[in-house]
């Protein structure tokens, strides 16, 4: 069986959520079992706002911690520093060629992002999406893990590449990325407000569990979690009209191998206080760990920069196989 190409990468702007964890990584250890992985910390990306500089080497490297603490094997999967391959910059002002206005202009994430100061935003944002078709494409990725809030990026990284195929008619050059899906992963809303997604920006630290919470921290969040005032209804429809409550139960299942029936039918009639012992015992089972190996290898710079540079020339290596090509393509001429 021909192995998948998986990609996939994560911003080093602060502290790890659970979130990210459950929405992201938890799935990356998975996924080496039975494809060839390609894990980046994409650092590139973050710098489309700016970033203060020794806080983002720092996020670099805790970046890089979670992806070992969670479980990814630099053996099977590669881990690298997206901006220590020169590639991913150099096919993004390719792929900038051919991508069209338009099709950016459409890009719903940039809208939310910029708002009403889109005047004044850098336009490193506004290009984003084509870096990560770059990043995708570098590789000649065939699968790439994608939230809710990302696929429209992924269409994007399709249509570029079949312009491209297309301008040189080289119709398979470039693959056409699907994107993959593990599980029906739903998305993690903030802890104070089930309509929200959780996020490192909330100003409320209740808002969130961050993957380096210890275990009084990760139970004083949920034992003020919001939920309802009245008990555990009996259906998922009802707990659907719950957004709260929805939210912590999709967390407990994320954690655990319960199902949501599961839980609904265990609970239901009852007041939140088990609930929510439970499901902090749960987390902290899960994610405590996670969080003293991530301070454990943060002590390691070392460890983790001999990580990251094996990751890089791996990545390198594969990545000037496929920019070669593409500059012989277009018309560069390689002194």
């Amino acid at each position: 069986m021909i192995k998948k190409t998986v990609l996939s990468g994560v911003q080093p702007t602060g502290d790890l959520h659970l979130g990210n964890y459950l929405g992201a990584i938890k799935n990356f250890a998975v996924m080496q079992n039975e494809n060839d992985c390609l894990f980046c910390v994409v650092d590139l990306h973050a710098i489309t706002v700016f970033q203060d500089p020794n806080q983002l080497r720092n996020n670099t490297y805790e970046v890089t911690a979670a992806y070992l603490a969670c479980g990814i094997d630099p053996v099977k999967s590669i881990i690298f520093n997206q901006s220590q391959v020169s590639g991913h910059a150099e096919l993004a002002w390719i792929l900038n060629c051919i991508c069209r206005m338009g099709w950016l202009n459409r890009m719903t994430q940039f809208k939310e992002k910029s708002g009403k100061n889109s005047e004044n935003v850098s336009s490193g944002l506004f290009t984003y999406p084509t870096l990560m078709a770059a990043d995708i494409l570098l590789y000649r990725a065939t699968h790439v893990p994608v939230g809710s809030d990302q696929k429209q990026h992924l269409e994007l990284t399709r249509d570029i590449a079949q312009k491209f195929n297309n301008d040189y008619k080289l119709p398979d050059f470039f693959p056409l990325p699907e994107p993959y899906i593990e599980k029906e992963i739903s998305r993690v809303m903030s802890l104070r407000d089930g309509t929200s997604k959780m996020s490192k920006s909330d100003l409320s630290d209740y808002s969130r569990i961050n993957l380096k919470d210890n275990k009084d921290t990760i139970v004083k969040k949920i034992k003020k979690s919001k939920t309802a005032d009245m008990p555990m209804p009996s259906s998922q429809e009802k707990v659907t009209l719950m957004p709260e409550v929805n939210n912590l139960i999709n967390i407990f299942t994320g954690v655990t191998s319960f199902s949501k029936q599961d839980l609904i039918t265990k609970y239901e009639g009852q007041n939140f206080s088990n609930f929510k012992n439970d499901l902090s015992d749960a987390l902290v089972e899960k994610i405590a760990p996670i969080g003293d190996e991530i301070n454990k290898l943060m002590k390691d710079k070392s460890y983790l920069d001999q990580i990251m540079r094996e990751g890089t020339e791996k990545a390198r290596n594969k990545s000037e196989l496929v920019l070669k090509e593409v500059y012989d393509i277009v018309g560069f001429i390689k002194a």
